[in-house]
């Protein structure tokens, strides 16, 4: 039976095989290289140093007291960076981009207004200082910002839970304001305190299948408007809305309503497809909604429709955004609950703008800063919630209408917040008779942009685990409520994330002929073992209490079934590749001591190769090199194998 030599000889020996070598650095010299290694940076040091980095004078050159303020003003305020090189030129890009911009946005609003379940003013407030903000503070040259069906649809499910809006319209407003006032300070700290990595906990799959869910919700409530129902549901999941629709063919409804809502559908879809068609007719759909809503308004005041059914806006309060100061409901008994729904509406508003924001800056080959464009649009909504404004975000619909537009820079919020201010002064009487049922149609006529089933297919043909998150925050949110859609998209995302991490991946390693290269036998067949060398790579950023037990027994399996081979070799050395691995903790350190022991027992030898700076740090620490020898961990693989050939360890015999 072969022995296994005793940690105290490798280690010389090793040291005989680094003299020897013909190589300009030996092994040895390599693997003091990895045990000598400086002490890692502690949590603390390294919180400080990320603060310090990402600060907005971090870069500044100027030290003195004016330097710094002057660099933390521009990072505070990119308006004053950009700013100093603004031309004529631009701004006249700029104006018409904005221009064709607040065509869109003013009908926009006021449907979004309406599926919040506030008067239309609302929406056009909304589109007005938010806007403002952001051109300000945002760092985004493309981003149009203003409400949205997503975030509206948010706020009218879950704020009429707490207070329905036909009982008391005034006190839903009031939870409205504050829970705007609560998104925005919820963004505002995830920027400042850098913690943009909570936007992430909603997975690329989680947010295709919920915006899909949810744009079938919306497109459901639409029909209210679009058949002229008086009494609807105030659930959102489709069994409740289909039942709300088809009980009320029962009574009385009115079929103009659906004649001139459809009508007009058809015409901001065919506008549509033309503008798509012919690239130079780009300002023919972002157009179509404004021009339906003014045909549609003309129409029905010079056939007095809404004498025979057809459902007009009606209310409709003009003028400069008054102040909600005093509207703000932190002493209600429902500031719990609005704190709560404004931490969901800050997540999903977040996380639309970023990933609106950083397509098209990628396309324009320059890089968003997500921790400053959370502090941004936290801002804008902290402002807005103080000026009779709901919660906004950037809008993908009309970030692509302003992108064909020709902007610059920011201005173009700016021209389209003047432009919907002027129509608050000046236009809003002549909105009184805008039927309800293009209201909805400009809402459906938004939601195939929501729908991507291209990236549900891609999401199914590269991952069918990732796929099933989508699913289930689609499925969440049609059957369900929003509240389950997103709890069902986050459960799924971390049960995702804790089964791949409790049960890692461990690959069998084997050498490429005629190269130095060490891969996965199961991926290249070509890779070859070596006799009486087994290498096993664990494919897991972390050896943890989670996973440790877990990876034990199938390291002390794979060693089992490698000896229980016919014709092979005993195994007398296993070489762990730690190399994917970054931190562990006690219970890792606990569970390598203990295989190393087993090893022991059995006349295998335990090497340890490439572990990671953390890693190598804390064995140190627990004081497992020295149990196991400095002569047991190497830098490469290739220097594990090297050191157990040279040392015939593989056929040496007692």
């Amino acid at each position: 039976m072969g022995s296994v030599p005793n940690n105290e000889s490798f280690s010389v020996e090793l040291r005989q095989l680094g003299a020897e070598s013909d190589n300009n650095v030996s092994k040895v010299e390599r693997a003091n290289w990895l045990l000598d290694s400086p002490d890692p940076p502690s949590p603390w040091q390294q919180l400080c140093c990320s603060l310090r980095a990402k600060s907005p004078s971090a870069s500044s050159k100027n030290r003195n007291s004016y330097g710094f303020a002057v660099s933390f003003l521009q990072g505070l305020f990119p308006i004053l960076k950009w700013g100093r090189t603004y031309r004529a030129a631009m701004f006249k890009k700029d104006l018409m981009a904005g221009l064709t911009l607040a065509s869109l946005c003013i009908p926009q609003s006021i449907g979004y207004a309406n599926l919040a379940r506030l008067d239309p003013q609302y929406g056009l407030y909304t589109s007005v200082v938010p806007p403002l903000i952001y051109a300000v503070m945002g760092s985004s040259r493309e981003l149009a910002v203003g409400p949205v069906a997503v975030v509206s649809m948010l706020v009218s499910a879950m704020v009429s839970k707490i207070v329905d809006p036909a009982k008391d319209h005034i006190g839903y407003r009031n939870i409205v304001f504050t829970v705007t006032f609560f998104a925005g300070t919820f963004q505002a700290v995830f920027g400042l305190f850098r913690l943009g990595f909570l936007v992430d906990f909603l997975s690329h799959a989680a947010i295709v299948g919920f915006m899909a869910g949810a744009a079938i919700v919306i497109g459901l409530q639409q029909l209210k408007g679009l058949l002229g129902i008086e009494h609807f549901t105030t659930k959102t999941d489709v069994v409740s809305v289909l039942t709300s629709v088809f009980s009320s063919f029962h009574g009385p409804w009115h079929p103009f309503n659906f004649l001139l809502g459809c009508s007009f559908l058809i015409f901001i879809l065919t506008t549509r497809f033309v503008g798509r068609r012919y690239k130079k007719l780009f300002w023919l759909p972002a157009l179509s909604p404004l021009l339906s809503v003014i045909l549609s308004t003309l129409i029905v005041y010079l056939t007095k429709a809404d004498k025979h059914g057809v459902n007009i806006v009606k209310q409709f309060k003009g003028g400069l955004n008054p102040s909600s100061v005093h509207s703000l409901q932190f002493s209600s008994p429902h500031v719990g609950e609005a704190a709560k729904v404004g931490l969901i509406c800050a997540i999903i508003a977040l996380t639309e703008a970023i990933s609106v924001g950083r397509s098209f800056a990628s396309i324009k080959g320059y890089h968003l800063d997500g921790n400053k464009e959370m502090l941004s649009i936290g801002f804008m909504n902290i402002f807005g919630s103080l000026t009779s404004c709901y919660a906004a975000t950037g809008s993908f619909s009309r970030t692509a209408v302003n992108v064909s537009a020709g902007c610059e820079t920011v201005v173009s919020n700016i021209v389209m917040a003047v432009t919907v201010l002027i129509s608050l002064e000046l236009l809003t009487k002549l909105l009184y008779y805008t039927p309800m049922a293009i209201l909805a149609s400009i809402i459906l006529s938004a939601l195939p942009g929501l729908i991507d089933l291209q990236g549900a297919y891609h999401i199914w043909k590269v991952d069918k685990a990732d796929f099933l998150v989508c699913i289930g925050a689609f499925l969440g949110v049609l059957f369900g409520s929003v509240e389950i859609g997103l709890l069902v998209a986050v459960a799924t995302s971390f049960a995702k994330i804790i089964l791949d991490s409790i049960r890692p991946s461990i690959d069998g390693i084997g050498k490429l002929p005629g190269t130095d290269v060490f891969c996965e036998i199961t991926k290249y067949p070509a890779a070859t073992t070596i006799p009486g060398i087994l290498i096993i790579r664990i494919n897991n950023g972390s050896l943890c209490f989670a996973n440790s037990q877990f990876i034990r027994e199938r390291l002390l399996k794979w060693v089992e079934k490698a000896n229980a081979s016919e014709n092979a070799q005993t195994v007398r050395v296993l070489i762990l590749d730690m190399s994917n691995v970054t931190n562990t903790d006690t219970s890792g350190i606990v569970v390598l001591e203990e295989l190393y022991k087993k090893l022991a027992s059995q006349n295998t030898q335990l090497a340890i190769a490439g572990p990671r700076w953390k890693v190598i740090e804390k064995l140190k620490k627990a004081k497992i090199v020295d149990k196991l020898g400095r002569g047991c961990f190497f830098l490469t693989i290739g220097d594990a194998v090297a050191a157990c050939l040279d040392f015939k360890m593989i056929t040496h015999h007692v």
